[in-house]
C-alpha cells in the first residue's frame, strides 16, 4: 500500500449532481477544488433523471443550457397519470422561464458537468478514490483520508464537503445528528421497452392496493413500482410470475413487454429514507444534497434541490474560500439558505406519504377507485396545474448564479 500527500483549497465528496456542480461553479469562481468519486464511471442503472426547470435555469445562467440541450433527452411539458380506468393531468409547465423538465440518464448530464469543469485548470476529479476517514485537528475537519486502488491518499483542505448522498461516509464520519422521519414506501426499478413511436407518456399509474411510476426515456421505460416499506421480502418469495402479474394490473399496456423480467437482479431496490441533518456543518465541514437532506422520490425533486444546495454554497462561499477566510458562520449561511426550501418540501412529501400512497396501498382490489376531488379539479382546469409544476419543478425558492466566471473560460452567450 502507498500513501501520497495532497493539498487542495476545497475537497468535494462524492461525483453526484450536487458534487459535480459545486465543482464546477467553484472552478469558475478562481476556487482550487478536487472531487472524489468512489466509482470509476458514472454509470449507474435508476438514479434520478429528471432535470427540472431551475436546474435548466441554472444551467441558461451558466451559459451552458444550448449545449445540455443538444444531447439525447426527452423534454416533458406536462405531467398525467392513470387512476384507475381514468386519465388526468396533473402539471403543466409551459408557464414557467424554462417550459419544460428534461428526462436524461443521470450519467450523461454528470459526464457533461465534468466536462465542462475540466476546462478549468484548478478543477481535479478523482475516480475510483473512496474517502474513508475524516481529518480532525483541534476539533476542526482539515481533510481527509481516501483510498484510490491500493493507494491511501491524504488530502488537506480548507473545507471538505459531503455531496456523497444518503449513506454518506462523510456526515457519519463527522457524527451530525439527524431526524429520520421514516418512510412507508419503498420502491423496485425497472426497465421495460417502450416503442419510441408511441405517444403515450403517462409517468403515474394507481389501482386498488397498486402503484407505479413510468417515465419515457425513449426506447424503454423506467419504471418504479411502489410497495410498503420492507414489503419486497414478501415480493420476492411469491416469486417474478406473481410480480409480472402485479405490474400488468396496474399498467395493461405493458402486459406484453414483461416476460424480459426473469431474474430478480434486473430489479433494483431502493430503500426509501426521508431525514434531515439538525447541522448540516463543522468547522471545517459541510454537507449538502441528499447527504444533508434525504429525500422521497416522490415528484423526483431530490436532484433539484441538491442542485440548488450547490448553487447557494457557490454563491455563499467561493468568495471566503477564494481569499481563505471561510469562517464557520459562512457555513451556517448555507444551512439558513437552504433550510427552509428543504423542510416545506419534506412536509409535502410526507403528507402525501400519510394521505395518498398509504391509503392506496391499504386498498384491496376489491375496492372501486376514485378519483380524488382536488385531482378532478386540477384535471379539468388547466390554470391550476400550474401549482403542482412550479413545486416539481422549481420547488421553494429557486436558487440564481450570482458568483461570476472569474477565469474566462469561454461559453455560448
Amino acid at each position: 500500500m502507498t500513501q501520497a500527500n495532497l493539498d487542495i483549497n476545497t475537497c468535494i465528496v462524492g461525483g453526484g449532481p450536487a458534487g459535480m456542480l459545486l465543482g464546477l461553479l467553484l472552478a469558475r469562481a478562481g476556487v482550487d477544488v478536487l472531487v472524489l468519486e468512489k466509482h470509476a464511471d458514472f454509470l449507474r442503472d435508476f438514479r434520478g433523471d429528471i432535470v427540472h426547470s431551475s436546474t435548466l435555469m441554472v444551467l441558461r445562467e451558466m451559459g451552458l443550457l444550448d449545449t445540455f440541450l443538444s444531447l439525447p433527452h426527452q423534454k416533458l411539458t406536462e405531467l398525467g397519470g392513470d387512476i384507475g380506468k381514468v386519465h388526468v393531468k396533473l402539471a403543466d409547465f409551459s408557464h414557467l422561464s424554462v417550459p419544460f423538465i428534461v428526462v436524461m440518464p443521470q450519467w450523461d448530464f454528470l459526464n457533461f458537468l465534468a466536462a465542462e469543469a475540466k476546462k478549468y485548470p484548478n478543477f481535479h476529479l478523482r475516480m475510483s478514490t473512496e474517502a474513508i476517514t475524516l481529518i480532525q485537528e483541534n476539533n476542526k475537519i482539515v481533510g481527509v483520508v481516501a483510498k484510490h486502488m491500493e493507494q491511501t491518499i491524504s488530502i488537506r483542505s480548507q473545507l471538505v464537503v459531503g455531496a456523497d448522498g444518503r449513506h454518506s461516509t462523510v456526515r457519519a464520519q463527522a457524527d451530525l445528528p439527524v431526524i429520520d422521519f421514516g418512510a412507508p414506501i419503498d420502491v423496485f426499478w425497472f426497465r421495460l421497452s417502450r416503442d419510441p413511436s408511441a405517444t403515450e407518456d403517462t409517468l403515474g399509474r394507481i389501482v386498488p392496493g397498486k402503484m407505479m411510476v413510468t417515465i419515457n426515456r425513449g426506447d424503454y421505460w423506467q419504471c418504479g413500482y411502489i410497495i410498503p416499506k420492507g414489503g419486497a421480502d414478501v415480493l420476492q418469495e411469491q416469486g417474478l410470475a406473481a410480480f409480472r402479474e402485479a405490474i400488468a394490473a396496474v399498467a395493461p399496456s405493458l402486459g406484453d413487454k414483461l416476460n424480459v423480467l426473469q431474474d430478480w437482479e434486473q430489479i433494483k431496490l431502493l430503500t426509501v429514507k426521508v431525514d434531515f441533518l439538525m447541522h448540516w456543518f463543522r468547522p471545517g465541514l459541510l454537507c449538502i444534497g441528499d447527504a444533508a437532506h434525504a429525500m422521497s422520490p416522490v415528484g423526483g425533486v431530490g436532484i433539484n434541490l441538491a442542485i440548488q444546495d450547490a448553487v447557494a454554497t457557490a454563491n455563499l462561499l467561493a468568495i471566503p474560500l477564494r481569499t481563505r477566510k471561510l469562517t464557520t458562520a459562512d457555513l451556517a449561511k448555507v444551512q439558513h439558505r437552504r433550510e427552509w426550501p428543504v423542510r416545506m418540501i419534506q412536509k409535502l412529501q410526507i403528507f402525501l406519504h400519510k394521505r395518498v400512497l398509504s391509503n392506496v396501498l391499504s386498498q384491496t382490489d376489491t375496492m372501486e377507485m376514485q378519483v380524488p376531488l382536488p385531482v378532478r379539479w386540477l384535471n379539468r382546469y388547466r390554470f391550476l396545474r400550474r401549482i403542482p409544476a412550479r413545486l416539481i419543478a422549481m420547488g421553494f425558492r429557486p436558487e440564481h448564479v450570482t458568483i461570476h466566471n472569474n477565469h474566462g473560460v469561454s461559453s455560448e452567450s
